[in-house]
């Protein structure tokens, strides 16, 4: 049997791992200045982490959520305490598109309304709704076209005052920054006013942090740097360090009930376990101000090469816009540099997202070989 042909793939084959780092089958070493979608948040193969799947998985893998699991409970206490979030609820699933798919049915099950409030360049995923609501036709089957949603600019508040005033609005769905589209990022002001208006037409406001979330920005989660109070909260990517975790964090606003959410996987021991540990060592080692310190490194760096018209970002989710595309720059930092970095739908975007464990030695390779 052959694999199903919808992957592009680089030739390199990394086969191990270790916190920046992977190694191919000849054992060259790849600075990872990707993290695999932003999916690596304390580094590959971290030790305490390793340790904690181990030790789980000859205890007890998998049961159904038929059962008590401490895990889960756990999971949710250490995450709300290090989020800031310890009044929201937690439903656990496995991946980022089921976590924004379950968001926008909890959201229409909330209102009793259909209707989403996208933004232009999103991307929530490739399930029914959360496909339905990333504005990138080439991956919208005519079964997801049957989703009610309303692309609107990113920023613009009018339109969406407009929108919400028909009464037909569920939820407005909203990456804090755009991680495909390319690293957008509207002001306060708008964010700001997006909850009141959420709030003043009964309609529940999704913070998407699939990809800005878990400590990437610097904060936990990329919109605490408003004053904002959303109503479900998506994370996935660095929950779970490449181990299949994602969740939705609910306000206390909305009430649950049997049945109305549910999956197979999800919440599972080995899940809770990474997740566990992700949290322990983003806390322990103070990740978040690493990511902190070492984005403004990045940038003072950034600043300095005129070829660079824009920096773009926060914290270790940044991107560099040049003056042409850099598809090729891509391929020659990995073939002839050995460095992943990674691309976005503007293509004359450079992605950054490392694991969070970067160092400032690491930066300076990166721009070492940037100006060759």
């Amino acid at each position: 049997m052959k694999l199903f042909d919808v992957y592009p793939l680089y030739d390199v084959t990394p086969v191990r791992g270790k916190d920046v780092y992977v190694y191919d089958t000849e054992g060259t070493p790849y600075l990872d200045l990707y993290g695999g979608h932003a999916v690596i948040s304390i580094g590959h193969s971290h030790p305490e982490y390793v340790a904690a799947i181990s030790e789980q998985v000859k205890k007890l893998g998998f049961y159904s959520n038929a059962i008590q699991n401490p895990l889960q409970v756990e999971l949710a206490d250490k995450l709300g305490a290090l989020s800031g979030c310890d009044d929201y609820q937690l439903f656990l699933c496995n991946s980022g598109a089921e976590a924004n798919e379950n968001a926008l049915k909890l959201a229409s099950f909330h209102t009793g309304k259909s209707r989403v409030i996208a933004f232009n360049n999103a991307f929530h995923g490739r399930t029914s709704a959360a496909v339905a609501a990333t504005d990138n036709k080439n991956i919208n089957a005519p079964i997801n076209v049957q989703h009610q949603v309303t692309f609107l600019e990113l920023g613009d508040t009018k339109s969406l005052e407009q929108e919400l005033q028909k009464g037909d609005v569920c939820a407005v769905i909203v990456e804090f920054i755009q991680g495909v589209g390319g690293l957008d990022e509207a002001t306060a002001d708008f964010y700001e006013e997006t909850g009141r208006l959420c709030k003043v037409h009964n309609t529940v406001f999704i913070a998407d942090e699939i990809q800005c979330g878990y400590g990437r920005t610097g904060d936990f989660f990329a919109f605490r740097k408003y004053e904002v109070t959303p109503d479900i909260i998506s994370t996935a990517k660095g929950m779970g360090n490449g181990f299949p975790v994602a969740g939705i964090l609910i306000h206390p606003s909305i009430p649950a009930k049997y049945g109305m959410l549910g999956t197979t996987f999800g919440g599972n021991h080995l899940a809770c376990a990474a997740a566990i540990a992700v949290l322990d060592v983003l806390k322990k080692e103070k990740l978040m101000e690493n990511a902190r310190e070492i984005s403004a490194y990045f940038i003072e760096k950034a600043q300095r090469i005129p070829q660079i018209r824009k920096i773009k970002g926060r914290g270790l989710m940044l991107g560099i816009e040049l003056d042409f595309e850099v598809g090729e720059l891509r391929k020659k930092l990995i073939y002839d540099h050995h460095i992943f970095t990674g691309g976005s739908s503007n293509k004359k975007l450079l992605r950054i997202l490392p694991p969070l464990t970067v160092k400032k030695e690491h930066i300076d390779t990166f721009f070492e070989a940037l100006n060759t």
